[in-house]
């Protein structure tokens, strides 16, 4: 049952999104959700139609309305969705129940592989069907299966993306998008059972804003499945809007100020190729960045919402696997069973 009435017209933002930069709501909008785990509900969606950008880069203007796109903040910026800061202040103390502990299975083995250093094939694509690798930078082996598992995938085993978090923080192996494993979005986006369903209406947007700045569709898709489930109208606690999540400054130039859907496509694939630039290329962290995390994150950062403040301002350490080997293989990450990942530190929410 929809939690608010048809007339509001807005929709929660989704499960494990929102960037973490401003994540006072994101990680509610995360406990929220219907399918993760059976405990979360979806809202009702009202799509809304805008003029396209198509500036290449921050502050050129917008055909579409001759404002200009605003420029990304810096990783360091503490004020917009899809960013981070190694330095955010903690929530203040207030009393909880429970908080969790890294999980008993953050060691387990992984399948062995050959890619525990520096890839033959270091700027190339995927090596028969799995990851490669650049760099592993100290994680071992990338434990990358064929197959979608709780806890692996073809782009790695979660503790080789998570490299670090239960340790001295989270130092990513490099990999670059040209080494990644992924579905082709056209290709499956109109299937039944597809994991796209929902943003059927944005494959083309997809398309274009994935080709204008070198970004292949699947992951700006992944962006909008991850943070709305690709509903349009989804509008954060902090405000944030559509289907990308993006804070207004990130909007500032969108027709009519309406900053839902293809507009906020074209904002969202310029932001993630900044990240991407900024990162030199650096996938694994961009991504992260996006939702909020930042090199050297540990474990006790990630949860610290968790043990004074408001629980759901964690970061949700599964993500990555979620992201990587759950949306860009074509595979719900919320409906995924058994579900995705081995943290599910926003349980101790409920």
């Amino acid at each position: 049952m929809p939690l608010f009435p048809l007339e509001t017209r807005v929709a929660i933002a989704h499960p494990n999104c929102c960037g973490g930069i401003v994540k006072g709501d994101r990680l509610a909008r995360e406990v929220l959700h219907h399918h993760l785990l059976h405990r979360f509900t979806s809202t009702l969606t009202v799509p809304a139609a805008s003029s396209l950008p198509s500036a290449s880069t921050f502050g050129q203007s917008t055909p579409a309305s001759t404002t200009a796109l605003p420029a990304a903040s810096s990783p360091a910026s503490a004020s917009s969705t899809a960013s981070t800061t190694s330095t955010k202040a903690l929530p203040s103390v207030s009393s909880l129940t429970s908080a969790p502990t890294p999980p008993a299975t953050s060691s387990a083995r992984r399948p062995s592989t050959s890619d525990n250093g520096p890839s033959n094939n270091s700027r190339g694509g995927p090596i028969d069907g799995l990851v490669n690798v650049i760099s592993s930078k100290g994680c071992g082996s990338s434990g990358a299966t064929e197959k979608v598992t709780p806890l692996s995938g073809p782009n790695g085993h979660i503790n080789f993306l998570t490299c670090g978090i239960n340790g001295t923080g989270w130092n990513p192996p490099l990999i670059n998008i040209k080494g990644i494993v992924t579905v082709d979005l056209s290709a499956v986006a109109y299937q039944n059972d597809s994991a796209f369903t929902n943003c059927q209406d944005f494959v083309a947007t997809f398309e274009q804003y994935g080709s204008q700045y070198g970004i292949p569709a699947i992951l700006l898709a992944s962006f909008a499945m991850q943070e709305s489930s690709c509903i349009p109208s989804t509008v954060g606690g902090a405000g944030e809007q559509g289907l990308m999540q993006l804070t207004s400054d990130k909007c500032v130039g969108a027709p009519n100020g309406d900053c839902m859907d293809d507009f906020n496509i074209g904002a969202g694939a310029m932001f993630f190729s900044q990240l991407l630039d900024e990162n030199d290329g650096d996938l694994l962290s961009s991504i992260g960045h996006y939702n909020g995390w930042f090199q050297g994150m540990t474990y006790a950062n990630a949860t610290a919402a968790a043990r004074g403040g408001d629980c759901r301002e964690q970061n949700n350490l599964d993500y990555l696997h979620q992201f990587l080997n759950g949306w860009c293989q074509n595979i719900n990450a919320y409906e995924h069973n058994p579900p995705l990942g081995e943290y599910f530190n926003l349980n101790v929410c409920n």
